[in-house]
């Protein structure tokens, strides 16, 4: 009798200590994937330090104090109305007129745990990058209290509001507790749409609002260069940007346990390639039109490899990330043709890189996505 008791006690110890290890596995996993977001978020950040400096570089030194100061103050209002309106958008949970259009409460972020705080500074920081897009292609001829006014509304209202449709609860999310469209939702892992094209088309729309710098174009519709001031800045900055889109990309997949560490690292290998690919089409293609590589092209072709596998890179094979880099880079070139012919000022090239390369990736997902690589974050369907 007395060794069937010690034997029940035995069971019941190495029981106890059993669900005690789990729990330390758990806490640590968990700790885990708040520390590789914080990383991530913070790689993302960086990338306005790469925004800054394409955009000094490819500018004329005159107005080089205008733009940084822009660029500062993405992040600084940015964060704030972030704060106060925009998280809630994003992912709060109200519907509206029976859809699931925008989100509400959570506004001056309630948080209920370390996890919801390492999330709102990830995600801020996709904010600040979607702000950060127009800067630079209203670049020397924007009225400051102008562009501190568009900073706030397109971090607070706009892009979270998108983000919500695709990325919350909203009508198109592959997250939602109910998928509405399609089998699996709207696959745009960590943003073509979401965060390059919503930022590429407010570019857009004000570089046409503005106009054109003085004597970009002349009467006949002839275009006159206007060339920055400084190469290696524009090269050191798209340099940061390349590193940093591994915290945008690969940071996507929201923590390493549950075998998403896997999927990170196929993320950087498909991004990495899409990148590499962008810039050699954009440099041959602007070698064959002009006889010479073109710089500038070259490092906006980086840019636009890595837009055009932002959407897919979670669901496409590593080939068809070399595939989507190429036509990116051809986009690159022939978009900025594009626009000037249209006489359309834009002094970094972020039309062609986020608009016309967000599209892209978009449309890019449902050509080259893989069947098996739609889970875990998508489901079978």
């Amino acid at each position: 009798f007395g060794a069937a008791l010690a034997l029940v006690a035995g069971v019941g110890i190495a029981s106890a200590q059993e669900a005690d290890l789990q729990a330390s596995i758990d806490e640590l996993a968990g700790a885990i994937d708040i520390a590789w977001l914080l990383i991530a978020g913070v790689l993302v950040l960086f990338m306005q330090a790469g925004f800054g400096l394409v955009e000094a570089g490819f500018i004329r030194s005159k107005n080089v104090t205008n733009i940084l100061m822009k660029n500062v103050l993405d992040l600084s209002f940015g964060a704030l109305g972030y704060w106060a309106i925009g998280w809630g958008l994003a992912y709060g949970t109200t519907e509206f007129i029976d859809i699931r259009f925008f989100g509400g409460g959570s506004f001056f972020f309630s948080p209920d745990s370390g996890a919801d705080y390492a999330g709102f500074f990830f995600q801020f920081a996709f904010a600040a990058t979607a702000a950060t897009i127009v800067s630079g292609a209203v670049a020397e001829r924007t009225r400051f209290g102008a562009y501190l006014a568009y900073t706030f509304v397109i971090t607070a209202v706009i892009y979270p509001i998108v983000t919500h449709w695709a990325w919350g609860d909203g009508f198109l999310s592959a997250y939602a507790s109910d998928i509405q469209f399609g089998d699996n939702g709207f696959i745009d892992f960590a943003g073509s749409s979401v965060v390059h094209s919503v930022g590429g088309w407010a570019a857009l729309v004000a570089a046409v609002m503005i106009g054109p710098r003085r004597g970009k174009f002349n009467a006949d519709g002839s275009v006159n260069a206007l060339p920055g001031h400084s190469m290696p800045l524009g090269f050191l900055g798209v340099m940061i940007l390349w590193i940093g889109w591994y915290g945008f990309n690969a940071g996507s997949t929201l923590g390493l346990s549950g075998g998403f560490a896997d999927l990170a690292a196929r993320v950087a290998v498909t991004t990495t390639l899409a990148a590499g690919a962008g810039a050699a089409s954009a440099m041959f293609i602007s070698w064959a039109r002009s006889g010479r590589s073109d710089l500038s092209l070259t490092l906006n072709g980086v840019l636009g490899g890595l837009v055009g596998i932002t959407a897919g890179t979670a669901t496409v094979e590593p080939w068809a990330a070399v595939i989507i880099g190429l036509v990116a880079g051809a986009i690159i070139v022939y978009g900025v043709a594009f626009l000037e012919a249209l006489r359309i000022d834009d002094p970094v090239g972020a039309v062609p890189v986020h608009l016309f390369n967000g599209i892209w990736g978009t449309l890019a997902v449902g050509l080259f996505t893989a069947q098996d690589f739609l889970g875990p974050n998508y489901g079978e369907s």
